[in-house]
């Protein structure tokens, strides 16, 4: 059993990681090479130090009953979406609730973490940190890495032909971006079309003179607002829908997504995306197909080369005079402080087992949190890791033999190494993979269980959103405010827009209660098919 735990980095995964340790009878130690937590939310003005955070305007682009603490939910007057500022403001309410703070040393550079020469049968750890220029070297049962995949920025200039030879004007990575002023009267090029790409033409297009936005991926778009001005993530991540997605083929559930894709408009009319193409991403962005049927962004396939002052595209085409381009083409994740040895176990976050623990090493005491990519939110599966590691560690929770997890991580692992901007094809289902780690942790709710014994419950678990709340229904760590929480979260979401209520005479109770006897027969199946088929 593992008792003294090192945490590096104090973002979302470093508080979520020391708070399971502290519920586990742990005691972490959590360094942090800043002043401040918060990890890349928390926004600076400044560039200088190369710490990567968000640009001024970012909104999450999961809502705040999904992306929430599973014990913790955001205060009821938060908005659904949630800038940098609240955000972060939510994350040190967190950290006072659970007296976390006084667990992490700032302004603390881990240097180094290194397996003892009696690793074999300690499991232990040399972490060598410094401190205003003095180094201390520190003995750890086990450690958690917290620093996430957005590290580095990858910055891939040999793929653009020109960019640092023989174009004169300016080229950066978005994450040097802060706000769009810099850019104003300019004619801007942003190379990749993930979320922050989308964001970035969106705001640079209302102070620049002309914005290009190249991609070479299918990209379908999404509004935060769904069905009813709900917010997207709690409409369609549910249950119910994964149910769907696993009992009908795949070939049809992606045209169904399509065909609701583009009932807010057709993304082949406007370049995006066909429906042909399986291979494809999703942003969040309400403004982009506004932009492009105005003209204030134009969309361009993928660039061959740059000249002296002009993009040559793919398909022929050139446009002249730009003067900036900004390249919205991901993050590289490295481990500069791991030893070599263990740093070469992890070329990317699918060479470990269940996306958190290397299975090669002799004692499983290390563990990386937040490394993956969801069609959720990140926050809540880095929060779900953390309980199930701190469960390894203090021994409630047992893992496989190595070779087991060795097969595990190569019968997953797909055969063509992508680079950062492609991630998104390699996004996991949410509610997969929140299941698969729940299972791990025995935190698990089940479906037909809570049928027969809080059926109003179960309902809301299996048609409602897939919230944080329902792991924590069941296993340790079970909180006695879950069920509430869950049966209130549609209260919490509207309570901030009732800030002019108006007169609504229309009852939805009777429609409910409709809905949960139609509805009975269908969960009662799906609990038994995943009962039996998990």
């Amino acid at each position: 059993m593992a008792r003294r735990v090192a945490v590096i980095g104090a973002g979302v995964g470093g508080l979520v990681s020391v708070k399971c340790c502290l519920e586990e009878g742990l005691e972490p130690t959590c360094f942090e090479r800043s002043e401040d937590i918060g990890g890349i939310w928390r926004y600076t003005d400044s560039t200088d130090d190369r710490r990567v955070c968000v640009y001024r305007s970012i909104i999450t682009n999961t809502s705040k009953e999904m992306s929430c603490f599973s014990d913790f939910p955001c205060p009821e007057d938060f908005p659904s979406y949630l800038p940098h500022s609240l955000l972060l403001e939510y994350f040190r309410m967190y950290a006072q609730h659970f007296d976390l703070l006084r667990h992490i040393r700032f302004k603390t550079t881990a240097l180094s973490v290194r397996r003892r020469p009696d690793f074999a049968t300690s499991g232990q750890w040399e972490v060598v940190t410094e401190t205003d220029g003095v180094r201390e070297s520190h003995v750890f049962d086990a450690v958690m890495v917290c620093t996430g995949h957005y590290q580095e920025p990858y910055l891939p200039l040999a793929s653009f032909p020109g960019i640092d030879t023989r174009f004169r004007g300016r080229y950066l990575h978005s994450q040097e971006y802060r706000d769009a002023e810099a850019f104003r009267g300019k004619r801007v090029l942003v190379v990749g079309i993930g979320n922050t790409g989308g964001d970035l033409s969106v705001e640079l297009s209302h102070v620049a003179a002309k914005v290009f936005l190249s991609t070479r991926s299918n990209t379908w778009v999404i509004s935060r607002v769904s069905d009813h001005g709900f917010p997207f993530d709690m409409v369609n991540t549910t249950r119910f829908n994964h149910f769907l997605d696993w009992l009908l083929p795949s070939a049809l559930t992606r045209r169904i997504r399509f065909r609701k894709f583009n009932s807010w408009f057709n993304h082949t009319n406007y370049g995006l995306a066909s429906s042909k193409s399986s291979k494809f991403k999703v942003i969040v962005n309400e403004e982009l197909p506004s932009c492009l049927l105005s003209g204030t962004v134009v969309l361009k396939p993928n660039v061959k080369e740059f000249t002296e002052s002009s993009a040559v595209f793919e398909d022929g085409t050139t446009e002249e005079n730009i003067d900036v381009v900004l390249f919205a083409t991901g993050y590289k994740f490295s481990f500069p402080f791991l030893e070599e040895s263990v740093r070469s176990l992890i070329d990317d976050n699918r060479s470990l087992y269940k996306r958190v623990f290397p299975p090669q090493l002799e004692k499983p005491t290390l563990a990386i949190i937040g490394l993956l990519q969801l069609t959720g939110s990140i926050m809540v599966g880095s929060e779900m890791q953390a309980r199930w590691v701190t469960g390894v560690f203090a021994g409630w929770n047992k893992l496989p033999p190595p070779s087991r997890m060795m097969a595990d991580v190569l019968k997953r692992k797909p055969p063509v190494k992508r680079n950062p901007s492609e991630r998104e094809n390699l996004k996991m289902s949410f509610i997969g993979y929140m299941d698969e780690i729940a299972t791990c942790a025995g935190v698990k709710p089940s479906v037909l269980r809570l049928l027969l014994r809080d059926p109003q419950l179960a309902l809301a678990i299996f048609f409602g959103p897939c919230s944080p709340y329902q792991f924590r229904l069941v296993g340790r760590g079970k909180w006695s405010g879950a069920r509430d929480a869950i049966l209130t979260q549609w209260q919490r979401t509207l309570k901030p827009l009732r800030t002019r209520v108006l007169e609504n005479n229309s009852d939805s109770s009777s429609g409910w209660r409709w809905m949960c006897l139609v509805a009975l027969p269908v969960a009662l199946t799906a609990g038994f098919v995943f009962s039996k088929y998990p």
